[in-house]
């Protein structure tokens, strides 16, 4: 195919091509020539276009198909536009000669298309520059489509289309010729031809005025005329047509100059109207006809012409705009409404027709109204209607008054309005659904009296209003919930008072089925008693029934219908009914067969109507009762529910006599009843009614074979058992369309109805099957039949094979003894029967029976696989395919595909050859491949052969179809003939003429499964691959240029596919752009198939794709659709448009899919774009009026200001990208800006460092940051947050607490010291003030709850005045919910209450814990609580200022939050001791509701049990509340059920017992969380949990309770090994170790405070005979599982082996200690080690002596082991934190009590010894090698030894010499921060007080000490650390002179002194002294006056002896005092006790 890629045609390479190649070629060729035309320079273009407009001539005459030549044109076009235009003319002429010529023979064809295709596309391209040729081109053309066929006039149209828009209003000559054969086409036999000339009239309509003046009435006949027998896209197109024409002849400015030449005379609405409306009521029939047929009764207009109309209605309306409508929207309400009033009577004569007209109204108005109106305008439609139902409504109310009238007139009257209602009231229900919580102020207002209207309708006369009011009010109550429960009540009341009207009784329970049915939409439910209010009524109206005959038959249809509406509020509220409920169901039937013979002699026909209705309405609830409630069917509860069961089978036997006997005023309750039964049975497993299979089988067969049933209605019980994918090749209709809801009344035909509420009242309380509109059953005739179809199914699978057998024969034999219709239907449903039931066997792996079965199935299905009606082909095929899977016999699966073979080669007729070769493509679906190839390869090849039957679309269509199911159930298989099927593909896509859409569509599913088979192979370079790739592409690219919007959506498809597969290959840009433009178009299947490929596109490659959009939109002009506003807003910004006015939901699911996607790939990059996309949808209809009058009472005067300067700096002028977005997309855009900040968390650090992105900024000005919209965010957040809609405010505050989360710490850089945040605080202010109003719902005012804690606790407000505002909000929820569980909201279910209850709780917990955390943050040593409270009043900040705001409250508080705490402790019990739980439930839930109230506490429990614990610790459990508590609450302290018993005034508690009891409740709580975490549990929880227990044990109390109770303390420990286990995030491993080390510190004071007691006790007794306390007691051993300290190791152990695997010597192989590298741990790792090293030092304090000697080898081992493993050098000696944890724990081990304990000494001191030569060893390679070990932390070790154990462990000669030499080596090391170091240890050393340790040392060390230090004093100190180990040596020596005995002190004085001497400088050089050796100078004064005066005697003996000492000492004395006065009177402090100080604090540990 590269050949194919050139400018000129490579007629080489084209002429040695097959001919299927050659069309081939020829097409890429001209597809490569578009693109080059357009890149090529004119010059080059010029120079070859002699021989390209000979190459593209000559290909007309080659006959080319259609793509190739609508190409081959457009490449003409191109070529002239931009080349020469002199050798146009010679090409207009040859075309118009082709198109002249006589030849007719059908191989000509294609040129003359050809040559018209030229056509168009010339004068669309050069347009006027042709000047007047384009009179004769015209004539010639219109005269050629006299003789044309339907191609010739389809393409002819098209072409004059192009003509027109190329000549502009240059054809004005022609246009009354264009116009006269357009209308002929507009009523053409062929489908398409309609189309086209509707296209063409469209384009004529802009120039030609007349159509919309002087000629509209015939341009609306004419349409009028083309909607008869119509199709889908038909009426797309002429609605369009017609509906833009009457739109411009009301808004036309008409020129000057036709107004001169004829006056042309305005056309007001009213009259457009009027033409419009006569369309819908009398169809295209002309006047006078129309009137004689009225007179004679018999017109009706046709469905086809009243859909049409009613799209051209939407048409109309969208033209003119939204404004428009608003506008002039009353008129037009009272227009369409009047479609269906009784000044029509034609129009709604037959109810059928009724429920037609009534569909197409409602259309009109959901269409216009929710697809143009804002929100703001919507509302005002909505009291528009309103006002239209009270009118309507006085109507009724004067017929019904005025009682002397004649009643035929009422009737008449009532029946007038009826239907105007029915759509009013359904419109109505629809607007406030969309409008959700932003249609309050409409119900608010009490002046539109929308509730009342709807209301005072419920009594309407007419059921079907009656219903329409209550399906309004359930709408109502979906929209605001609040409403839910006041409108309940409403209409219970009215039901309890009005009892006594017929009409009431129906309507007000119908009201209230409907809104129960809303309960399920709110998830804030209703109170849960307002069941049993319901029940009681439904049983009181069930049992006054009977009293008054009048109203029994509504009383008993309304009690049964509140039964089973009742049972949608699901187990929870009907298991308390459920009783009761059993009960009536087993009165309603007699008991035994006697019983309802009795009934049968003795009823009449009204008794049976109202027992039938009675029974039907129990059926019903008990169906309801299974759907609805599956969880209380327990085995129990069915035993119950099937006694009556027989009884109702028997009645249904019973019917067809009961009916011969009272005729037909049963008919209609007999079909409801035998309805109500069957789907009661559908839904009952068929073993509970075995008995009585027989008895039903018949009477299915009955009704199925029925000869009252007249309309065979195919669409309606066929799709269901047809598949999915088979549906596709039938009547598009049958496709989901935008249109479905008026489109399906002519899917149904035309005897049938459409579905309408008042067939079945039953269904107003179901869910809806499609999104928000009402509900739609069909007739009971109809539904009965369905639901005897799938019930058949079932009986037939379960009854034995002998009834199976005789069943299937006489149901053979009904079809064939019927003749004609009703042939056709008993043909239907006896089918549809035997589907159902191989559909059942089949899915329950069954199977058929004997073989005998086979044949009356087989002959069947075989009867209407060859049946004329398609669709009933459809479903045979899958039943015979199914009946191949349920015999499961590859013989008979043979046989049958041989059937089916042998029919396809004689058959010639269509019906045969369609049907059967579905059938074999079915059987491929459901069993493979049928297992060989041979089969195969026939079935493809008879399909090859019947596709390319160009004779018969149909059987094209069906063939390929088959063919694409064969290709996707092959597989692999399917290889070899790919090759051969993709080029038929391509053959068949470039000859098939457009024409027959449905054609191209099967050829797409066939490429599509042809490029899933070839799947990723497609990504090969071979040859062949890449020539199947380009045949794909090719097809591709013929789908996409295609007319039908069908066959583009398949090309979509094929393309997303291709992308999957082979990425590199499809060309990006070009894809984009065809989806981009596709976007809006009106085909919802398109649309769908556009952005289920986007979002795959946008998942790997989203930059890209917004890249291509905007560019493409930049340059093309007018290509994309005007819907389309990409080039402002970019791709995104038209998703969200669409979003915006999108209705269907999957299209809506996708369209927040991919622009997630996006958001995820490019909202970091992209940020400002983004940000103010988001910020312009909120903005565009935030309602600021509304905001600015929130409440501002409380503020002060001076915080008016900026409150409301918030809402005020929006400028007003700009106009908005988006026009009044729907609430909805403004929750998606609230969402993403939290997604948006999400994004920029794992992005650059920037997005949070406001410093840092002014830096980058400045650098680089595009850099963008999010921390620089911090505005922004806030201004979305605080417009979202006080908007109408609950939903948003919900998302605003939900994006106030991400930015207050996210933003809280950043610092302010221009002022030091504050929070950027800080300056919005106005604004988060005046967001969270609404939504703590009173009727603010719990859920809002919940999350706002969230939002208080955050913000208080972020710190970000640190005056606590400013803070008072928020917390004010808090206080007020706070005296809201005192009251618990009574005192709130009535609205909801008790549930909500308990959420806003804990929502308040849970907020002040948090806020408590900030306050107490920073209080000890900033907690001075000394507590200054007076101080707090002064500065309080002050109103500066300090750290308790905010502890004192919570103080107020603590009393409430802690007393609420035990109440929680306890409640929730309940709420986790196991389910075994629910009968012990408390009946009315607990402090905030009822016990009815505690199912849903666990969620709430799961939710919040952590918080307020981290609170209560910090609260029981600050009064250390010893409080004083107990009286103060009780005197000023109402509520008992202790929380409700921990002192049930108070009443009886016996059982009040002790303090100790209240103590106990909160203390239990806190450890329990938290135990049972901890030891059993599930997955899901969050950090935040488990957090919480383990600062609780700590907490807890920070105060004796408690420690005392857990050291007593060994157990307790042991069962701990063991649940934090599991958290440590089972949690990685160290933050928790660390709170845990936190809590394991208070339970040990509790231990130890335990086993301190026996040792204390019983040492007072034996106080005179000999020390010997004390028992020993602690464990391990006198034989030292430890039980694993009774034992603290064992329980303990373990857990120290496996959080150190974690850290440090190399401890483990299992893992090490080897018990000794093994020379590793020393590693330092991450800043985590350390801490867990330091935090367990802490936890093993303290074990020894808690054994006995004998215990301790057990586990010292263990603390050893593993204390030496952290030291030896992380012991790294670091720079400036510093030791790494575990070393200094393991030095510190090691102190803490060798200076236990143990080690001196006698029991335990001698154990110990061995013990000791062997560890001293460990760290001694670590010293000395093992193997040689050296270690890197740091040796000042192994010298500091040896100290610790040294000093902290007793003397004989280390004065053993071996290791002491050991020591010695270790300090000797280290001396010897150059680092000079080692020597510092090794002084202070020696310094440590020889202060020890034992001269048998210290003297070892001196008298080993000082020698070398003293030359060292003489060495400095020759070389001059250089630097700090010379100066500083100088010092640290005097330091030393001046120690041992301490030390020193009187007798040897002069001689180390005599040392000392010339040492120091020596530093000093006299007066001249201490001037010119660097500061280092004036450092030394001022520090060996200091010394020497220090010694000077100490040791007086041998200064002087030494002074004296030297003098030249004594005048340096003398110069250096005399030259200090001068340059003191010169500086400062006051003495010169030095610095170094600073430094000293430091190191000191280094080794604290010594």
């Amino acid at each position: 195919m590269e050949l194919a890629h050139s400018l000129l045609l490579n007629e080489e390479a084209y002429s040695q091509l097959g001919e299927v190649q050659k069309a081939e070629f020829i097409f890429d060729w001209l597809r490569y020539l578009e693109k080059l035309l357009l890149a090529t320079s004119r010059s080059d273009v010029r120079e070859k276009q002699k021989t390209l407009v000979e190459q593209l001539l000559s290909l007309l005459n080659s006959s080319p198909g259609p793509p190739t030549r609508k190409l081959l044109a457009k490449n003409l076009g191109i070529l002239y536009s931009i080349g020469d235009t002199f050798s146009v003319y010679e090409t207009i002429d040859k075309c118009n000669d082709l198109i002249r010529s006589k030849d007719d023979s059908p191989s000509y064809l294609p040129t003359k298309l050809a040559a018209v295709v030229c056509l168009g596309s010339l004068y669309k391209k050069l347009g006027r520059i042709l000047g007047n040729t384009f009179t004769d081109t015209v004539g010639n053309i219109l005269k050629a489509m006299k003789s044309a066929e339907s191609q010739g006039r389809y393409e002819i149209m098209l072409s004059l289309q192009n003509i027109l828009n190329g000549l502009g209003a240059a054809a004005t000559s022609c246009h009354r010729d264009i116009y006269k054969a357009a209308r002929s086409c507009l009523t053409d036999r062929s489908m398409a031809v309609r189309c086209a000339a509707a296209k063409c009239l469209l384009e004529l309509q802009n120039e030609a005025v007349f159509m919309w003046t002087t000629d509209l009435d015939s341009v609306a006949t004419l349409c009028f005329k083309s909607f008869e027998g119509s199709n889908y896209d038909v009426r797309i197109s002429v609605s369009k047509l017609l509906g833009t024409v009457l739109a411009k002849a009301v808004i036309s400015k008409h020129p000057g100059t036709a107004a001169s030449r004829q006056s042309i005379r305005r056309i007001s609405l009213e009259e457009v109207l009027e033409l419009l409306g006569t369309g819908f009521l009398r169809g295209s029939s002309g006047f006078l006809r129309a009137s004689g047929d009225m007179l004679k009764g018999t017109s009706s207009v046709s469905r086809d012409v009243r859909v049409g109309v009613t799209q051209a209605y939407v048409v109309f309306v969208s033209t003119l705009g939204g404004v428009w409508l608003e506008k002039n929207f009353a008129a037009f309400l009272s227009h369409v409404l009047s479609l269906v009033s009784q000044s029509h009577p034609k129009a709604t004569q037959t109810q059928i027709d009724a429920v037609c007209g009534r569909r197409c109204v409602s259309f009109i108005l959901r269409a216009t109204i929710g697809g143009l109106l804002g929100e703001k305008a919507q509302i005002a439609a909505a009291k528009d209607i309103c006002q239209a139902i009270w009118k309507l409504k006085k109507v009724v109310d004067a017929v019904m008054s005025d009682g002397n009238l004649e009643t035929r007139l009422g009737s008449a009257d009532l029946a007038a309005g009826q239907h105007m209602l029915v759509c009013a009231l359904q419109e109505l229900g629809n607007l406030i659904h969309s409008l959700g919580t932003t249609a309050a102020p409409l119900l608010q207002d009490s002046s539109a009296g929308i509730l009342d209207s709807v209301i005072s309708v419920t009594v309407h006369p007419s059921v079907s209003v009656r219903l329409a009011a209550a399906w309004c009010l359930h709408c109502i109550a979906v929209a605001l919930p609040s409403y839910l429960t006041p409108l309940l009540d409403r209409c219970l009341e009215r039901l309890t008072v009005l009892k006594s009207s017929p009409e009431a009784v129906t309507g007000f329970s119908f009201a209230v089925a409907a809104l129960l049915g809303a309960v399920k939409h709110c998830p804030l439910g209703i109170p849960h008693g307002k069941g049993k209010i319901i029940m009681t009524l439904a049983e009181d109206l069930l049992c006054s029934a009977a009293q008054n005959s009048r109203l029994s038959a509504q009383r008993t249809q309304a009690g049964w219908l509140l039964i089973a509406a009742l049972m949608t509020l699901g187990p929870a509220v009907v298991s308390h009914h459920l009783a009761r409920v059993l009960l009536l169901w087993k009165c309603v039937f007699p008991v035994s067969p006697k019983d309802l013979e009795t009934e049968k002699s003795r009823g009449d026909s009204f008794t049976w109507q109202v027992t039938l209705e009675g029974r039907a309405g129990a059926l019903c609830a008990i169906k309801s009762f299974i759907s609805h409630c599956g969880d209380l069917l327990t085995e129990e509860v069915i035993q119950r529910l099937l006694p009556p069961l027989p009884c109702a089978v028997d009645l249904l036997t019973q019917l067809s006599s009961i009916l011969k006997t009272y005729g037909s005023p049963l008919k209609t309750s007999s079909v409801v009843y035998r309805q109500r039964l069957y789907e009661l049975l559908i839904l009952l497993p068929p073993e509970t009614y075995e008995g009585n299979l027989c008895a039903i089988l018949k009477e299915l067969a009955a009704d199925l074979t029925a000869p009252d049933i007249q309309v065979a209605a195919f669409t309606f019980l066929l799709p269901p058992l047809c598949h999915q994918e088979d549906l596709l090749i039938l009547s598009p209709l049958l496709q989901e369309t935008d249109h479905r809801f008026i489109e399906e009344q002519l899917l149904l035909g035309n005897g049938i109805a459409c579905g309408s509420l008042e067939y079945d009242p039953y269904s107003i309380y179901e869910k809806d099957v499609e999104g928000d509109s009402v509900p739609k059953p069909l007739p009971p005739t109809l539904s009965v039949i369905s639901s005897a179809v799938k019930l058949f199914g079932v009986v037939c699978a379960h009854v034995g094979e002998p009834q199976r057998l005789l069943i299937l024969e006489q149901l053979l034999d009904s079809i064939k003894h019927t003749k004609g219709a009703r042939q056709q239907v008993v043909q239907l449903h006896v089918v549809s029967s035997v589907s159902s039931f191989l559909k059942y066997v089949a899915a329950s792996k069954g199977s058929l029976g004997p073989e005998e079965m086979r044949r009356p199935t087989l002959a069947l299905v075989m009867g209407a696989l060859e049946s004329p009606n398609p669709l009933l082909r459809c479903a045979a095929a899958e039943a015979w395919a199914r009946l191949a899977q349920v015999v499961d016999d590859a013989a008979f699966t043979a046989a049958l595909a041989q059937v089916s073979f042998d029919k396809l080669k004689s058959a010639r007729d269509v019906v045969t050859r369609t049907g059967h070769s579905l059938a074999l493509g079915t059987l491929h679906r459901y069993l493979g491949g049928i297992n060989s190839s041979q089969h195969l390869n026939s079935c493809v090849g008879i399909l090859y052969t019947l596709s390319q039957d160009s004779t018969s679309p149909d059987v094209q269509t069906w063939a390929l179809h088959s063919l694409s199911l064969i290709i996707d159930s092959a597989g692999p298989l399917y290889n070899v003939h790919v090759e051969p099927t993709l080029s038929l593909i391509i053959m068949l896509l470039l000859n098939v003429p457009p024409t027959h859409a449905e054609v191209h569509q099967s050829l797409g599913r066939c490429l599509n499964a042809l490029i899933t088979t070839l799947g990723p192979e497609l990504q090969g370079s071979s040859t062949s691959v890449s020539a199947l790739r380009t045949s794909c592409l090719l097809g591709c690219a013929v789908m996409q240029d295609h007319p039908d919007c069908l066959v583009q959506a398949q090309a979509i498809s094929c393309l997303q596919q291709l992308h999957m597969f082979a990425p590199r290959h499809v060309n990006l840009s070009s894809l984009v752009g065809c989806l981009c433009v596709n976007l809006c178009s009106p085909y919802l299947l398109l649309r769908r198939a556009v952005l289920a490929c986007l979002r795959q596109l946008v998942q790997r490659e989203a930059a890209e794709v917004s890249e291509h959009a905007v560019m493409l939109a930049k340059e093309s002009r007018e290509e994309l659709t005007p819907d389309a506003n990409i080039r402002e807003v970019g791709l995104e910004g038209t998703l969200l448009t669409l979003l915006d006015k999108e209705t269907d939901q999957r299209l809506c699911q996708d369209i927040k899919e991919t622009l997630n996607h996006m958001l995820t790939s490019m909202a970091v990059d992209k940020l400002s774009f983004w940000l103010k996309l988001c910020k312009d949808v909120l903005a565009a209809s935030a309602d600021f009026t509304a905001v600015t009058c929130v409440d501002t009472m409380q503020e002060e005067e001076g915080d008016k200001g900026d409150d409301a300067s918030v809402l005020t700096n929006r400028s007003g002028d700009q106009s908005h990208a988006f026009t009044n977005p729907r609430w909805v997309t403004r929750v998606f855009a609230a969402e993403c800006v939290c997604r948006i900040i999400n994004q920029c968390e794992n992005a650059h650090s920037a997005h949070f460092d406001i410093a840092l992105a002014q830096e980058m900024r400045k650098r680089d000005s595009r850099d963008d940051f999010l921390v620089l919209h911090l505005a922004d965010l806030i201004r979305m957040a605080f417009m979202a947050a006080t908007d109408h809609s609950d939903q948003l405010r919900l998302s605003g505050l939900e994006t106030l607490l991400v930015v207050i989360r996210r933003f809280a710490t950043i610092p302010e850089p221009e002022f030091p010291g504050h929070v950027i945040l800080e300056q919005y605080q106005a604004n988060v202010g005046a967001a969270l003030r609404p939504a703590f109003a009173s009727e603010t719902p719990p859920d809002v005012t919940a999350k706002a709850c969230q939002v208080c804690s955050a913000w208080i606790a972020s710190g970000v407000v640190s005056d606590l005045n400013d803070l008072r505002r928020v917390h004010q909000l808090l206080v007020s929820s706070l005296t809201k919910i005192q009251a618990g569980k009574e005192a709130l909201s009535h609205l909801y279910n008790e549930s909500a209450s308990t959420m806003e209850i804990l929502a308040v709780l849970k907020a002040w917990a948090e806020v408590y814990i900030i306050a107490v955390e920073r209080h000890k943050n900033h907690k001075q040593p000394l507590k200054t609580t007076i101080c707090s409270e002064e500065s309080v009043r002050n109103g500066s900040y300090s750290s308790d200022g905010l502890l004192d705001l919570v103080h107020t409250d603590l009393g409430t508080l802690s007393r609420l939050w035990l109440a929680a705490l306890q409640d929730f402790a309940l709420l986790t019990l196991p389910s075994e001791f629910a009968s012990q739980l408390p009946v009315d439930g607990g402090a905030f839930y009822t016990a009815e509701t505690s199912e849903n109230a666990k969620l709430h506490y799961s939710n919040s429990w952590a918080l307020i049990l981290h609170a209560t614990a910090l609260w029981l610790t600050s009064t250390g459990f010893v409080v004083a509340d107990l009286d103060e508590g009780a005197s000023h609450l109402s509520r008992p302290v202790t929380p409700t059920s921990m002192c049930q018993g108070s009443s009886s005034g016996a059982a009040v508690k002790s303090p100790e017992d209240v103590y106990t009891d909160r203390f239990h409740l806190i450890l329990g709580i938290s135990v049972e969380f901890l030891c059993s975490l599930r997955s899901d549990a969050t950090m935040e929880s488990i957090t919480a949990c383990l600062h609780a227990l700590q907490a807890l044990l920070d105060v004796p109390w408690p420690r005392s309770k857990i050291g007593s109770d060994q157990d307790l303390g042991i069962e701990l420990l063991n649940v934090l090994h599991r958290v440590i286990l089972t949690r990685e995030s160290p933050s928790i491993q660390l709170a845990s170790l936190e809590v394991v080390r208070q339970i040990i510190c509790a231990a130890q004071e335990h086993v301190k405070e026996k040792r204390r007691s019983a040492e007072v006790d034996d106080g005179a007794a000999e020390k010997e005979t004390l028992p020993e306390f602690g464990e391990g007691k006198d034989t030292g051993g430890l039980v694993p599982g009774k034992s603290l300290v064992f329980a303990t190791l373990e857990l120290c152990v496996c959080i150190l082996v974690r850290q440090l695997p190399e401890l483990n010597p299992k893992l090490t192989g080897s018990p000794g200690v093994k020379a590793t590298k020393p590693q330092m741990l991450s800043e985590d790792g350390s801490r867990l080690v330091s935090a367990a090293l802490v936890i093993l030092a303290e074990l020894p304090a808690v054994c006995s002596p004998e215990g301790s000697i057990s586990i010292l080898p263990t603390l050893l081992y593993l204390t030496i082991g952290v030291l030896r493993e992380t012991a790294v050098k670091l720079p400036g000696g510093q030791l790494s934190s575990t070393v200094a944890a393991s030095l510190q724990a090691l102190k803490g081990i060798l200076s236990s009590p143990m080690a001196r304990a006698e029991k335990s000494h001698t154990a110990w001191t061995d013990l000791l010894r062997s560890a001293l030569t460990t760290v001694l060893d670590c010293w000395d390679p093992v193997d040689g090698t050296h270690q890197e070990l740091d040796e000042v932390s192994l010298l500091t070790a040896v100290t610790v030894f040294i000093l902290s154990t007793s003397p004989e462990v280390t004065t053993v000669p071996c290791l002491q010499k050991r020591c010695i030499d270790k300090f000797k080596a280290t001396l010897e090391i150059k680092e000079p921060m080692v020597q510092i170091k090794t002084y202070q240890l020696l310094l440590s050393i020889f202060q020890y007080p034992n001269p048998a340790v210290s003297y070892p040392y001196i008298y080993s060390l000082v020698s070398s000490i003293v030359e060292k230090l003489q060495e400095i004093d020759k070389r001059k100190p250089e630097d700090t650390t010379e100066l500083q180990i100088f010092q640290e040596g005097i330091k030393v020596l001046e120690a041992l002179v301490a030390a020193a005995e009187e007798q040897h002190r002069s001689q180390l004085v005599a040392c000392l002194l010339p040492i120091l001497i020596s530093f000093l400088l006299d007066e001249n050089a201490l001037g010119s002294a660097t500061s280092i050796m004036r450092n030394l100078h001022d520090f060996a004064l200091q010394n020497l006056m220090q010694i000077g005066p100490q040791y007086s005697s041998v200064f002087k003996s030494v002074m004296a002896s030297s003098p030249a000492l004594k005048a340096r000492l003398e110069a250096a004395v005399k030259g200090n005092q001068e340059s003191v006065k010169v500086k400062t009177p006051t003495p010169k402090r030095t610095k170094n006790p600073g430094k000293n100080s430091s190191i000191q604090l280094k080794t604290h540990f010594l």
